[in-house]
């Protein structure tokens, strides 16, 4: 079983105002400054708020979206009681998030449907992305299934579940090694004429394949792993992202609670959850990672933020293409992560930050040439 010890977050966050980062969402809705930080008090006559953009190719969404893969059981919590998800996802809502990512192997179908029924409201006024590219068979993955005709039959469930005419961002969600990604672009190419898509994406992809699939087909986003420890798509992925115009979105911003300082080295994981099966988060990988998270906090109280702010708001630094999704089925961490768009570095502290972090060594982390290869 899991055996979690927050270091310094809640108490962290209490006296780290998200306020203090200076987050307003809008002119009826601002995060508290008095005694409670994590409580939001919202206008009984505003709207939606409105939070920082940015560009994901032609897409236009909040600088920070919100991973829906947790909501439902499969990777890491208990399943959360489903009218809370639905309402945390209006919520999400109301404080201005207009990007939400889910997919069909989620649950699987379990996020979609959630989606689907949570966000109908609000058909409209928010981006929703889904993934395809896995063979599902009485309710388990059985192995990556993108073949023309696989993705045109499945198009269908997804909408259904989503509760949508069209869907707005569609990713490849990994690359089948059996059939070529230009084939994969003509599928969906067939699917935007039809208006069942809008814009599509790939996730995980090399340089190479992203190019293909770009000459093929125009790319929206690119997602895959990001984060402050996760760093191989700095070799030549974010570089080709930015000269083709195409979106970053990094799933794992916080590599998995480990940045949010949820952990310590005693700290163990159920079988169901996949962070056992992680060197990263095995004891040995613990006893060598651990200690990062000094330079991760020390900067954090340094810019008067959390750690999870600090973490968010690096990415958000990176480059101005780049939408984190880190998913929450707590409404404190959503206001907290909304929280990191407005925390500003200076190119001093840039510079410093990254001196630092390349210093360490982690284990369990890809090496630099696995970003040529389709994972």
């Amino acid at each position: 079983m899991k055996k979690v010890t927050e270091i310094n977050r809640r108490d962290f966050f209490k006296n780290a105002a998200l306020a203090g980062a200076g987050l307003v969402l809008s002119s009826g809705t601002v995060l508290a400054s008095g005694e409670d930080k994590t409580a939001f008090i919202q206008s009984p006559n505003s709207n939606l708020s409105t939070l920082p953009t940015r560009k994901l190719g032609p897409l236009e969404v909040t600088g920070i979206g919100l991973g829906c893969m947790s909501m439902v059981a499969g990777t890491y919590n208990p399943t959360p009681p489903k009218d809370e998800m639905i309402a945390h996802l209006r919520k999400a809502v109301e404080l201005g998030v207009t990007f939400f990512d889910t997919a069909e192997v989620y649950g699987p179908y379990g996020s979609e449907e959630l989606v689907g029924e949570a966000l109908k409201p609000f058909k409209g006024k928010i981006t929703i992305a889904s993934k395809f590219g896995f063979e599902i068979q009485n309710g388990r993955r059985m192995g990556r299934n993108a073949t023309p005709e696989s993705i045109k039959k499945v198009i269908d469930g997804s909408l259904k579940r989503l509760r949508l005419e069209t869907i707005d961002l569609y990713y490849l969600h990994r690359m089948d090694p059996n059939v070529p990604v230009e084939e994969v672009a003509g599928a969906v190419k067939d699917l935007i004429a039809a208006g069942k898509v809008k814009h599509w994406g790939l996730s995980e992809v090399s340089p190479e394949t992203l190019r293909k699939a770009h000459a093929e087909l125009p790319v929206a986003a690119l997602q895959s792993e990001y984060n402050l420890a996760e760093r191989v798509v700095e070799n030549q992925i974010l570089e080709t992202c930015e000269e083709l115009g195409v979106g970053f979105v990094p799933w794992g911003p916080t590599h998995r609670s480990f940045l949010a300082g949820r952990f310590n080295e005693y700290s163990r994981f159920d079988s169901q959850d996949r962070r056992s099966q992680l060197p990263f988060f095995s004891a040995e990988g613990f006893a060598q990672n651990m200690p990062f998270l000094r330079v991760v906090r020390d900067w954090s109280q340094k810019k008067g933020i959390t750690m999870v702010q600090f973490s968010l708001a690096w990415l958000l630094a990176q480059k101005p293409f780049i939408v984190p999704i880190p998913g929450t089925i707590s409404p404190q961490h959503l206001a907290e992560n909304l929280g990191a768009l407005n925390v500003k570095f200076t190119d001093a502290e840039l510079n410093e930050i990254r001196a630092e972090i390349e210093k360490f060594k982690f284990l369990g982390v890809r090496a630099p040439e696995t970003a040529f290869i389709d994972q």
